[in-house]
C-alpha cells in the first residue's frame, strides 16, 4: 500500500488547505511584483543607484584631477608656487585680451 493510500481524508484535506495557503501567498507575491507601482519603484531605485554610481566616479575623477592641478601650483607646505602661477596668469590675461580685441573688431564690421 502506498503512502497516498495510507492517508486519511482529514490528512488529505489538511494538505489541500496548506497548499492553498502557499498558493495564495505565492499569488500575492506575484501580484506585488507585477504591480505598476512596484515596477516603477524598482526602475527608480535602479536609476538612482546608477546615477549615484556615475556621480561618485565623476567626483573621484574631478577630485583626482584637481589634486594634480593643485600639486602643480602649491608646494607640499601649501604655499603657492609663483614660478608656475605667474606664467599661467599672464597667458590667461593674454588670451582674454585677444578675445576682447577680436570681439571688438568683428563688432565694427
Amino acid at each position: 500500500m502506498s503512502e497516498a493510500d495510507a492517508r486519511t481524508p482529514a490528512e488529505i484535506e489538511a494538505d489541500i488547505r496548506r497548499r492553498r495557503v502557499l498558493l495564495a501567498e505565492t499569488l500575492d507575491e506575484i501580484g506585488v511584483r507585477v504591480h505598476p507601482k512596484t515596477i516603477v519603484g524598482d526602475a527608480k531605485a535602479k536609476a538612482t543607484a546608477k546615477v549615484d554610481q556615475t556621480l561618485g566616479r565623476a567626483y573621484v575623477g574631478v577630485n583626482r584631477t584637481l589634486g594634480g592641478v593643485r600639486a602643480k601650483f602649491v608646494d607640499e607646505e601649501g604655499s603657492p608656487r609663483l614660478e608656475r602661477i605667474v606664467p599661467v596668469a599672464l597667458l590667461a590675461v593674454g588670451v582674454l585680451g585677444l578675445v576682447v580685441v577680436s570681439g571688438r573688431r568683428s563688432g565694427k564690421r
